[in-house]
C-alpha cells in the first residue's frame, strides 16, 4: 500500500495519472507526452497548419502597433520554433522551451538558416530547474500550449507566470475557441476527469480565459484572423488571441518555484 501524496505537487502529478498514457491508443498525457509530440512533428512535410515558418498573425500586430518591445521573450511550447525565430530576428533575447527533441531539433535547423540566436530548451516548463528558466522575461508568448493542458495543470502554469514574468511583462496567448467557428474539447472540467482524457485539446471562451487569467490585465482578446495562404504570416480563426500585461507595480511577493527547484 502506497501513500504517496504529501504536497501540492505530489496531488498534481497524481491527477495526471487519470489520463491515459501516450501508449494508449496513441493520446496525450499530461507532462508526459514527448512520444505523441515527437511523432507529431516527425515529418516536417505534413500539411499540418502550423508547420509553416511563420509567426501568429497577432505577434505581428502586437509589435507593429507598438503595444511590445523587444526584451526578453519565452516561447512555451515553442514547437518548431516560428516564433521564437520571428522574435528573435525582431530583436528579442528568446528562450524556447518544449517537450518534444524532435520539435527543438527543428526549431533549432530554423535559426540557424533565419541566421538569429534563439535558446532552445528540451523538456517540461514545469520541472526546468531555475537555472534553465532565468527570467525574468518581458513577454512570455503560448501559441497552443496552454490548450493541450489538463485543468490541474492550470494551477501549475499560473505559478509558472508570477514565477517568470516580470512586472509589467506581457502574456501573448492563443487557444482552441469555443463556439461556432472554434474547435477543442468543450466538456467541463469535471467530465474531463471522468473522461480520463483531454480529446485532443481543451476549448476556451473568453469569459473563461478572464477569469483564469484575472490577476493580469486584459489588452486584447480577439479571434485569430484569418490569413491566405500567400501571407506573411499564420492565421486561422477557430483559435483566440489574447495579450495580458502584468502590473508593473507588482513585486516577487515569494518563491512559487516547484518545490524540488527551490535551493
Amino acid at each position: 500500500m502506497d501513500r504517496t501524496v504529501r504536497t501540492v505537487e505530489d496531488v498534481l502529478t497524481l491527477l495526471d495519472g487519470l489520463f491515459a498514457s501516450e501508449s494508449e491508443a496513441g493520446r496525450l498525457a499530461t507532462g508526459d507526452g514527448k512520444g505523441f509530440w515527437d511523432r507529431f512533428y516527425a515529418d516536417r512535410s505534413r500539411p499540418v497548419p502550423f508547420f509553416v515558418s511563420k509567426p501568429d498573425e497577432n505577434l505581428a500586430s502586437y509589435l507593429d502597433q507598438g503595444l511590445i518591445a523587444p526584451g526578453r521573450a519565452l516561447d512555451l511550447g515553442c514547437g518548431p520554433g516560428r516564433n521564437a525565430v520571428y522574435l528573435a530576428a525582431r530583436g528579442f533575447e528568446v528562450d524556447a522551451v518544449d517537450l518534444s527533441p524532435v520539435a527543438v531539433a527543428w526549431g533549432q535547423d530554423r535559426a540557424h538558416e533565419a541566421g538569429v540566436d534563439v535558446r532552445f530548451l528540451c523538456g517540461d516548463a514545469f520541472a526546468l530547474p531555475a537555472a534553465e528558466l532565468s527570467g525574468p522575461y518581458d513577454l512570455v508568448v503560448d501559441s497552443g500550449c496552454f490548450h493541450h493542458l489538463a485543468p490541474h495543470r492550470r494551477v501549475s502554469y499560473l505559478a509558472l507566470l508570477d514565477w517568470v514574468l516580470a512586472p509589467g511583462g506581457y502574456l501573448a496567448l492563443t487557444s482552441f475557441a469555443a463556439g461556432e467557428g472554434g474547435t477543442g474539447s468543450e466538456l467541463t472540467d469535471a467530465d474531463l476527469y471522468r473522461e480520463r482524457e483531454l480529446q485532443g485539446g481543451l476549448a476556451y471562451t473568453p469569459e473563461s480565459l478572464r477569469w483564469i487569467f484575472s490577476d493580469l490585465a486584459e489588452v486584447e482578446l480577439r479571434r485569430m484572423r484569418q490569413e491566405p495562404p500567400e501571407s506573411a504570416l499564420f492565421g486561422v480563426t477557430f483559435l483566440w488571441t489574447a495579450l495580458f500585461r502584468r502590473d508593473a507595480t507588482l513585486t516577487a511577493s515569494g518563491d512559487v518555484r516547484p518545490a524540488h527547484d527551490r535551493a
